[in-house]
């Protein structure tokens, strides 16, 4: 997999401000509305989200040059286990809520949105959606690896017959077992393992990256359509705190991932100006927007939980389920009890700033 998944990304960059301009049904309450104070509050929030969401998800992947921030140390491993805790408390506690607020908006016709819990539907079907891209990419690629790698090893296969014939069935063999080198099968000599795992780090890296856009992108719409200085100034700080915080648990699948400098590179940039672009054109629709017309609602909601999906997927499946049951953490108690106090702490203080975000 050698490119992000930038064109679904891309897409929602383009269609989602178009479909927020609807028709207002409900009254667009802005507060104690200052436009002039309220945009200097705005471009002070693009500047602060983009730097912490650089710095968050520019840590881990620095771990090539500081050896404390590699993927095979403790520090790193605790540090994934505190940003999944992030990542999950998003989820759950940020962007579900929301969905079941939009959805269940007493602006919207309660038939049928009053008669079904779409927020949760949405959630349970992007969380089975993702599970399925995360399985059928994830088995092609690996299928794709081993089909260009089985011709090499029939190759070595009928060179070791033919010596076998010519020596009379005595064949001597080499092996140089001190620097670890040997020839067998494509699972055992090749690397395959290795292989499916970085594809496995590659594939979740992508899927994690489009949940976190796409809630992004919809937190910078809102804040940007935001006339209301008081509302906008507690989100400066809290969305600072939670970009940087999402940022260092993607930053740490990018890293593992090992992908080449320019993916890397597109990759981290979208993450870092997802929620500034919104921010940008929340600014740009203020005048027309209104967050409580239907169509605004409607999309927003069923954005909201199918995001809220995919992190919740990601979190436990991904990124807690691998660590918590590796052997690495089974065999070791005081790593096991740091990673779960960090896994209560990065999910507790996200759920705190649900205070002011």
């Amino acid at each position: 997999m050698k490119k992000p998944l930038t064109f679904p990304i891309l897409l929602l960059l383009l269609l989602l401000p178009l479909s927020i301009h609807a028709d207002c049904n409900c009254s667009n309450d802005s507060g104690d509305g200052d436009r002039s104070k309220a945009l200097h509050l705005k471009i002070s929030a693009i500047a602060s989200i983009l730097i912490a969401g650089a710095i968050g998800v520019s840590l881990p992947i620095l771990g090539k040059s500081f050896s404390a921030l590699r993927p095979d140390r403790v520090f790193f491993f605790l540090v994934k286990a505190f940003a999944a805790g992030v990542i999950l408390a998003t989820g759950f506690i940020h962007v579900l809520p929301d969905a079941f607020e939009n959805l269940t908006s007493p602006c919207l016709d309660p038939h049928p949105w009053g008669d079904f819990p779409f927020a949760g539907f949405g959630a349970m079907v992007a969380a089975i959606g993702t599970l399925m891209v995360d399985s059928v990419a994830t088995g092609y690629y690996n299928r794709s690896h081993f089909n260009k790698a089985r011709p090499a090893v029939m190759s070595e296969e009928g060179d070791v017959e033919e010596a076998e014939l010519k020596s009379g069935g005595n064949v001597h063999v080499h092996t140089h077992a001190s620097y670890g080198h040997a020839h067998g099968s494509a699972e055992e000599g090749s690397g395959g393992g290795g292989v499916a795992e970085l594809i496995r780090h590659r594939v979740i890296s992508q899927v994690l990256e489009l949940g976190i856009v796409v809630h992004s992108v919809i937190i910078g719409i809102s804040l940007g359509a935001s006339e209301s200085p008081s509302t906008i100034r507690p989100l400066v700080a809290a969305l600072s705190f939670h970009q940087f915080f999402e940022g260092m648990g993607l930053g740490g699948c990018i890293a593992q991932a090992k992908f080449k400098a320019k993916t890397i590179a597109t990759m981290s940039l979208f993450f870092s100006l997802t929620t500034p672009v919104g921010i940008t054109i929340g600014i740009g629709i203020a005048s027309s927007y209104n967050e409580n017309s239907p169509t605004a609602l409607i999309v927003e909601g069923i954005l909201n939980s199918a995001s809220a999906g995919i992190l919740v997927y990601m979190a436990l499946v991904d990124l807690l389920a691998v660590d918590f049951m590796s052997p690495r953490m089974q065999c070791n108690g005081k790593l096991q009890l740091g990673a779960n106090i960090l896994l209560l702490l990065g999910g507790g203080l996200m759920s705190l700033l649900a205070k002011w975000a």
